[in-house]
């Protein structure tokens, strides 16, 4: 086990990696300031971990627990207010401290509970996918979909802890850990030259679920993201490159229906968008779009943009994206491995280019 922390000044807060840390009282305890506890989990995750957490909180004097329904497509209003409505009838003060058990999708809304109930109550994050673990739980995004538009509707607000617990992700999925793979790569090319090349030496032992691999990808990419964050916790400037592929993938995911594409699945595709855009302005050369398709197809995540991408439904909901400044669409992109930029001129003639040169016809 060993910790990293993410400098927000009175709004700190560690990030805890380690194997089997759920069992430990230890673990949460100091992290607690109340004796009332919800947990907020799903109908997946629930009957592989939920005992040991509850064993951890058998002392607290009320320890409450919601099963919600897995996936993206139910991350909304009308989910969250499932949490009120249990919050309200076990009559939780604001003492409680809510505990998201799961992916991103349930530490999105858990954090975006805590912070509106009863204007602000504390959460702890205790994510068990990939993609949770080294994005989602990290930096205070909180919120929910809209059919218009993903993540349009939250709050920044910073859980206590994040418990990164390495032992969870024996039980993911193939394709949710590939899915998290892509924010992994994500890291390398926006702001760690040499972790990229860590990983195109190593993908096929991350692939593996190597456990001194997995590890060390995960501590890097939360690392990398803590350092961002610290700088920029509300986006107003650096912290924007986080978005790398983001704005081309949330577009794929509102079109094709939440939960068709996973998140990582579209920000892969997303990425090659934004590097070949990057390619068209001169930026970077097509040897290095190159070396990201190798890497993305190692790691068994699509690299070509939905059929059908060309068109006025996808452009519209690019159109619709909280990146968007003033009337303008502020792209992430590259100007070289490991340096990303935040561009707002880029003409719509050129995006529809990358498009096509990414099979989005």
């Amino acid at each position: 086990m060993h910790c990293l922390n993410v400098e927000l000044g009175e709004r700190s807060y560690p990030i805890v990696i380690g194997s089997q840390l759920l069992g430990d009282p230890q673990n949460l305890l100091p992290y607690i300031r109340g004796r009332q506890v919800c947990v907020v989990t799903n109908e997946t995750v629930a009957p592989l971990y939920l005992p040991q957490l509850l064993a951890a909180l058998a002392d607290f004097d009320k320890v409450d627990t919601i099963e919600l329904p897995d996936g993206e497509a139910f991350k909304t209003l009308d989910t969250v207010n499932r949490i009120f409505d249990l919050l309200l009838e076990r009559r939780h003060n604001r003492s409680t401290t809510l505990i998201a058990l799961g992916g991103g999708v349930v530490g999105d809304m858990t954090g975006f509970a805590a912070a509106c109930y009863q204007r602000g109550v504390d959460f702890v994050q205790i994510p068990t996918t990939l993609l949770a673990q080294v994005d989602s739980s990290v930096g205070g995004k909180t919120g929910v979909n809209h059919p218009l538009g993903k993540n349009m509707i939250g709050a920044f607000y910073q859980p206590r802890v994040v418990l990164a617990d390495m032992a969870t992700l024996t039980t993911l999925p193939e394709r949710e850990f590939s899915a998290g793979v892509a924010e992994v790569i994500k890291y390398g090319l926006i702001c760690d030259e040499t972790f990229f090349c860590w990983l195109e030496g190593n993908i096929s032992r991350l692939m593996a679920r190597d456990p001194q691999a997995l590890a060390y990808a995960v501590d890097r990419s939360c690392r990398d993201k803590a350092a961002v964050v610290a700088e920029d916790e509300r986006e107003s400037g650096r912290r924007a490159i986080l978005n790398f592929g983001h704005t081309f993938g949330h577009a794929i995911e509102a079109v094709q229906g939440y939960g068709a594409w996973l998140h990582g699945e579209a920000v892969a595709a997303g990425m090659v968008m934004a590097a070949e855009l990057s390619r068209l302005r001169g930026a970077i050369d097509a040897g290095l779009i190159d070396r990201i398709r190798v890497l993305l197809e190692a790691a068994r995540l699509p690299q070509a943009a939905p059929a059908g991408m060309l068109t006025g439904e996808f452009l519209d909901a690019m159109a619709v994206d909280k990146k968007i400044v003033d009337g303008r669409l502020r792209l992430v992109l590259l100007r070289a491995l490991g340096d990303a930029q935040v561009v707002d001129d880029t003409p719509k003639a050129l995006i529809e280019q990358a498009l096509r040169h990414c099979g989005a016809v």
